[in-house]
Parts: C-alpha cells; sequence; structure tokens
C-alpha cells in the first residue's frame, strides 16, 4: 500500500477498550504507519485511536435495555457508518458489543470492507441461530476461548482461538502482601473485594445486594475479626451510585478509582458480576462468588423461550465445564446466599485446593500472547484481500 493503513475499531465499554488498546499495539509492530479510528475509551485513546466516540456509549447489556437505548445506538451506527463512508477503512475490527457491532459490520462487508469481529457473542450459549448472521457479517471471528472456534469450525465460520490478553497481561503468581502495601491494608486482615459491575445497569442490579451481602459478613464475624471490604469502581458514575447502595445498606466499603487489579491481588476472596471480571478474578486465583441479574423482560424473555443453552453463566464454570464457583442468578442473588456463599468460598480445605488447580490450568490454556495472535491473523485477512505487507 503506498499509504497508511487505516483501521476502524469500535470497542464496547471497559474490558473491550483494554482488547483494543492491546490489539492496536499489536498491530502498531506489523504496520507502524497505521492510522486507528473509531470508538473508543481511555486505553485505546492512549495507544492512539482517534476517536469518533466514547465507548461508554455502548454499555448497554440485556433485551429490555437496549430496546430503550435503540434510537441512540442507532444514531451513532449512523454517525459512523457516514464516517467510514468519508473516509474508508481498510479493514473494521468490531471488539466485543456484538449487539451494535454486527450491525454495523454487515453494512460494512457490503461495500466490500474486510471485517472481524474480536471477541465472539455467546452464540454457543443462546440464540444458537444467529451463528448465521454473523457469517454473514464478518470475515473473520478472533475467539478469546478454546471452545469457540470449535463451535464455529462445525457451522463453516472462519474463526481462530487466539487465547486472552488478561492471561497474558495478569503474571501466574501474583503478590498480594505488596498489593495490601500499596492499598495501605493490613497484610494479616480478612480482605474480600466487591465488582458489581463496570455498567451503571449492572450496579443498579447488583449493588444493593451486594453492599447489603457485606453488612451481613460483618456482622457475623467477632469485632477482632472484621474483615475489610473494597470496591474497584469502573468510572465515578458508577462510584457514584454504589456509593449511595452502601450508604443505605449501612455497609462499610472502601471504593478505589479503578485499581481492580490490585484490589483482585490483594482479596482472599470476591463476590462479583458475572463477566470478563469473572475471568479476571479466576487469573488472580481468587475465590469468588458469581451473582447475574438482568431486567425482569430480559429474563422473561430468555426463559419463556428457552434460549439459553448452557448449565452455568460464569466464565470458570464455563471454561471447567464444572461448578468450580457458586452462581446466583435473578431471583437467587440475595444478600444472605451471597454471605452465606463467600463463608465458604473464605474457608481452606480440599474443594477449594482443587479450585485453585483448575484456575491455574486454565490460565495457562489463555496464555497464549494474545493481542500478537489476533494482529496476525487480521494481518493474514488482509493479505488475503491484497491488503498491506
Amino acid at each position: 500500500m503506498s499509504r497508511p493503513l487505516r483501521v476502524a475499531l469500535v470497542a464496547g465499554e471497559a474490558s473491550g477498550d483494554l482488547l483494543g488498546a492491546a490489539l492496536i499495539t499489536a498491530l502498531r509492530e506489523l504496520y507502524p504507519d497505521a492510522r486507528f479510528t473509531g470508538v473508543a475509551g481511555p486505553r485505546m485513546i492512549a495507544a492512539g485511536c482517534s476517536v469518533l466516540a466514547h465507548c461508554e456509549e455502548l454499555s448497554v447489556m440485556g433485551l429490555a435495555e437496549i430496546l430503550r437505548h435503540l434510537p441512540r445506538l442507532w444514531r451513532l451506527r449512523r454517525r459512523l457508518l457516514q464516517a467510514f463512508a468519508d473516509e474508508p477503512p481498510d479493514v473494521f475490527i468490531g471488539i466485543d458489543a456484538p449487539e451494535f457491532n454486527l450491525g454495523l459490520a454487515r453494512r460494512l462487508k457490503q461495500r466490500g470492507l474486510p471485517t472481524v469481529q474480536y471477541v465472539s457473542p455467546q452464540v454457543w450459549a443462546w440464540r444458537q441461530g444467529r451463528v448465521n448472521g454473523i457469517a454473514a457479517a464478518v470475515d473473520l471471528v478472533l475467539c478469546l476461548l478454546p471452545f469457540e472456534a470449535a463451535f464455529y469450525a462445525r457451522h463453516a465460520v472462519h474463526a481462530e482461538f487466539v487465547g486472552h490478553p488478561l492471561a497474558d497481561q495478569i503474571p501466574l503468581q501474583v503478590d498480594r502482601a505488596a498489593a495490601r502495601a500499596q492499598l495501605g491494608l493490613p497484610e494479616a486482615a480478612c480482605v474480600v473485594a466487591l465488582l458489581p459491575g463496570s455498567r451503571l445497569g449492572e450496579v443498579s442490579r447488583l449493588g444493593d445486594v451486594f453492599a447489603g451481602a457485606a453488612r451481613l459478613l460483618a456482622g457475623r464475624a467477632a469485632p477482632e475479626a472484621q474483615p475489610l471490604f473494597i470496591a474497584p469502581m469502573a468510572s465515578a458514575a458508577v462510584g457514584a451510585v454504589f456509593a449511595q447502595q452502601v450508604a443505605s445498606q449501612g455497609a462499610k466499603v472502601r471504593l478505589l478509582d479503578g485499581q481492580s487489579r490490585l484490589a483482585l491481588t490483594a482479596a482472599d476472596a470476591v463476590l462479583v458480576a458475572s463477566g470478563t471480571a469473572t475471568l479476571e478474578t479466576l487469573l488472580h486465583r481468587r475465590p469468588m462468588v458469581v451473582a447475574y441479574r438482568v431486567a425482569p423482560l430480559t429474563a422473561w424473555v430468555l426463559r419463556g423461550l428457552g434460549l439459553v443453552k448452557v448449565r452455568y453463566c460464569s466464565q470458570p464454570n464455563l471454561l471447567s465445564d464444572e461448578p468450580l464457583v457458586p452462581e446466583f442468578i435473578q431471583e437467587a442473588v440475595t444478600p444472605e446466599a451471597l454471605a452465606d456463599a463467600l463463608v465458604q468460598q473464605l474457608q481452606a480445605g480440599p474443594q477449594q485446593d482443587h479450585q485453585q488447580q483448575v484456575f491455574a490450568d486454565i490460565h495457562i490454556q489463555l496464555r497464549q500472547d494474545g493481542a500478537r495472535r489476533a494482529a496476525q491473523a487480521v494481518a493474514g485477512l488482509l493479505r488475503a484481500r491484497g491488503l498491506g505487507p
């Protein structure tokens, strides 16, 4: 090519921003003059992506929630389509946010652009018929989890397992004492991290229950053995909502500005919303209790139509194909249930030993230099189209 490669990326929420930043860095090693533009967060911006919109605009989950935000999302999609028409990219990479990105990718593919979906939708888990729509929208799916590529192979969709960049970024052994020193936490204290989600919708559904579980757990301990609760907040808006929930429950929780990895390293156990944070907790080898709640309408639709095809909701259990960590879904998410489960997770024993060994095995399996492999897969797609070196 006589001009620099142009890459369009659209990332949803904090986890997509993290993946996007690592991918930009890896792609720049292959294409030093490449230009990146699209929907990005602070990490992607720092990596050199120019911004058409902020990734928080796509932080929407669940059927009911998406319906409420559809007019705004349609306007954003039209704006991006126009921007990419005015200055066509050489490749489009949607990072997570499949509800938004696949529709955008389909239109761009119709224009002849190579299209990539980085992070597979959970099509293997529910509404498996969507695989045909994915095939129509993208030329390549980059899978973070090994069983996803096998699923796509059965449906003749081009997909590659690239591993998970988090497994590369998080060391195989983390230093708890150093993390506690950095956070000013006593080395001998019982520390529980609360991660109620990075989206406002998640925190609105789970924050009160998480704070209530913390209050109950504290009430069961002797004064000299009171657990310390820390909660890394993904944004100021999320922190403001959770601070109100903590106050209303009468709990004592120290809120952190980001610092999720430091909090996970320092913790003895974690109460976490289902999602990427459960994998991050696994990679830190921390016992956890997982909670998952969506809007009542979304839950009703999923149950009523029998759309869910998997036994588990959390990534540790999906990856191990066993109930490795306790999960609580929808109505089962109560302060009492979460507090009881946390007590069990804080106890040493054969079950915890098995859990730790499986966590270690999964970490090694996912540690594939994922960003580099993803960049190489994109480069292969471009070469097949006669683009790039």
